[in-house]
């Protein structure tokens, strides 16, 4: 995701690159969750993070130890929709309880589970296992719209259609909550297909496509999107609560409108 934007904004003209912003947390600010681990676990722990001081944290992090990298590493953010934490559970000791995100028979809902409904909620506007996993939350209903302003994006011109794709980032987290249920956060790759409805139309890609797509006009595009997502999952068989979820376009490609063909 972070390659992606230095892709992206290398694609641009020099006077349409914006200054570059370093992301930053306040250390004052910051909530930690470090889960006591059994040896040989893998290291990690989350971190609820506010860009100001004195803020309400806005954005949870997920930090793993790296042994072949010797050093830490953030593999996952996710911007909040809410600033209401969910409340993890905590022992004498202010330690936090990692449990398994996946084939988790105590949690309503796995990590896989939750990333079918995410991506149902892209693909589908969450009529199938969307709707049934999860109850509707701003986070939710974002990507439902992202559906339904997809579906008329271009009237009958053409058509722009969502599907799953391979996901490379599988790992995935849990922490106890003080109900028994869950903290998950988890990762997922999504496609978006632009294309036209017939010969003599074409897509003109934008000037945040051109790392890409070159300004060359296409017949179709594929747009490729990796995603951070956090949801509460409940122990007892409800439904749960997905709290917000992050995303970056990583690729896009398509095939060129042909030399001959009529550009309208």
């Amino acid at each position: 995701m972070s390659v992606s934007d230095y892709t992206e904004t290398e694609g641009l003209p020099a006077k349409d690159r914006e200054p570059y912003e370093r992301w930053s947390y306040d250390l004052a600010s910051a909530k930690l969750y470090i889960p006591r681990l059994a040896d040989g676990q893998d290291r990690w722990f989350a971190a609820a993070l506010s860009s100001e001081k004195d803020k309400a944290p806005s954005r949870l992090a997920v930090f793993t130890e790296r042994p072949q990298h010797k050093r830490w590493e953030m593999v996952s953010v996710v911007d909040l929709d809410s600033q209401k934490l969910p409340d993890v559970a905590l022992d004498r000791e202010g330690y936090a309880t990692a449990v398994a995100a996946n084939d988790n028979k105590h949690l309503a809902s796995d990590a896989d589970l939750l990333r079918t409904a995410v991506l149902d909620n892209f693909t589908t506007g969450g009529t199938n296992t969307g709707s049934k996993v999860f109850a509707p939350t701003k986070a939710s209903k974002r990507q439902v719209k992202v559906h339904s302003d997809a579906a008329t994006r271009f009237g009958d011109q053409g058509t722009s259609v969502f599907d799953g794709a391979d996901n490379r980032f599988t790992d995935a987290y849990a922490l106890k909550t003080a109900d028994g249920g869950a903290l998950v956060l988890f990762s997922h790759t999504h496609t978006q297909t632009d294309a036209v409805a017939h010969s003599g139309l074409q897509l003109n890609p934008g000037k945040e496509d051109r790392a890409w797509l070159h300004d060359v006009p296409r017949m179709s595009i594929q747009y490729t999107f990796v995603c951070n997502d956090a949801a509460t999952v409940p122990a007892k068989a409800e439904p749960s609560r997905l709290i917000g979820y992050t995303c970056a376009r990583t690729d896009a490609s398509g095939p060129p409108v042909p030399p001959w063909s009529h550009r309208a």
